[in-house]
């Protein structure tokens, strides 16, 4: 083992490292021509229950937060409980939903003098055209962050909605590439005969191969609703899809990792696309929020204009 690493640091490794994933059954461009150079590197999250800690990358994790930064809090007047009398006045802590280390996300490109990203949100119904948490999003510094880190807990949002409330989870940044779901749009139209003979004659289809829905970071964002494609404010190009954070994550077929597979299953002969999980396995996957039904939130910046601005959209 290299000097300075401890077996934790080890064990932790085989945790966080990228998952085996089973490769694609066919050719897509072959296949279908049309989508030739539609292809995206994306990183897939796999977020898994457990015990991060600052110094990881993480879904609901404790984040490495500068001293000298007071916690932010939401005074929005617009955010309330659904199914409850009006928050009020008192403003609500944000919680932490995602923090992304360059080290561990290859693929995610950082803005100049930055390698930590983290996202919080208040985990309150918002009233402003979303109907969902409201976010904030930080590129950092994780050399300076972690040298003035505070070491008390932050403050617990006096109020929440659970369905935004995420349960600590390390990740296992895995990199893949996919095709458009949603984002096919009239193309979707023009290939879904092909798509079902090649359900029928092959067993599996397009989307369930091809395709995540899933937390990612790059690729397409996981629409559960057709395409909401945000223009950047200050310069009106389209603006890029940094990452989903999604309600959904594999539970079976060809994007579950090869070691969350049923004991039973042969991992070699077996079809990918009718992998199972293993049934104890399943009771870690995911941050539990059901974000809505079964929905999503997509982050989007523009690395055109100063300052990296974001927005997101949401769908259920």
């Amino acid at each position: 083992m290299p000097s300075g690493h401890t077996q934790q640091d080890a064990a932790r490794a085989r945790t966080t490292g990228p998952r085996s994933l089973a490769p694609i059954p066919f050719d897509v461009e072959a296949a279908f021509p049309e989508l030739t150079g539609t292809s995206r590197a994306v990183t897939l999250l796999y977020p898994r229950a457990g015990q991060p800690g600052p110094g990881d990358s993480s879904i609901g994790g404790p984040l490495q937060w500068p001293a000298y930064e007071p916690w932010p809090m939401c005074a929005e007047p617009d955010h309330y409980k659904p199914l409850d009398l009006p928050v009020g006045p008192e403003p609500v802590a944000m919680v932490p939903v995602v923090q992304l280390y360059a080290r561990d996300v290859p693929g995610l490109v950082f803005p100049a003098g930055t390698d930590l990203l983290q996202v919080l949100w208040c985990p309150l119904v918002h009233e402003d055209g979303q109907y969902a948490a409201s976010p904030r999003l930080y590129w950092r510094s994780a050399a300076l962050t972690a040298a003035g880190a505070v070491t008390e807990d932050p403050p617990r949002p006096h109020t929440a909605d659970e369905d935004f409330l995420p349960r600590p989870c390390m990740i296992s940044p895995t990199p893949a590439v996919e095709y458009p779901n949603w984002d096919l749009e009239g193309l979707g139209l023009l290939l879904s005969e092909r798509f079902e003979a090649m359900q029928e004659e092959r067993g599996y289809g397009y989307f369930e191969v091809a395709t995540t829905q899933q937390s990612k970071v790059g690729g397409y964002p996981g629409w559960t609703q057709a395409p909401d494609w945000p223009d950047c404010a200050g310069c009106g190009a389209r603006m890029e899809h940094l990452l989903s954070v999604t309600a959904t994550e594999p539970g079976m077929g060809r994007w579950l990792p090869l070691d969350d597979w049923a004991s039973h299953q042969d991992q070699v002969a077996a079809p990918s696309w009718l992998a199972e999980a293993d049934p104890v396995a399943l009771d870690a996957f995911g941050h539990e929020m059901a974000l809505g039904d079964l929905g999503g939130v997509y982050f989007f910046i523009c690395r055109t204009c100063p300052d990296t601005p974001y927005t997101h959209r949401y769908d259920c």
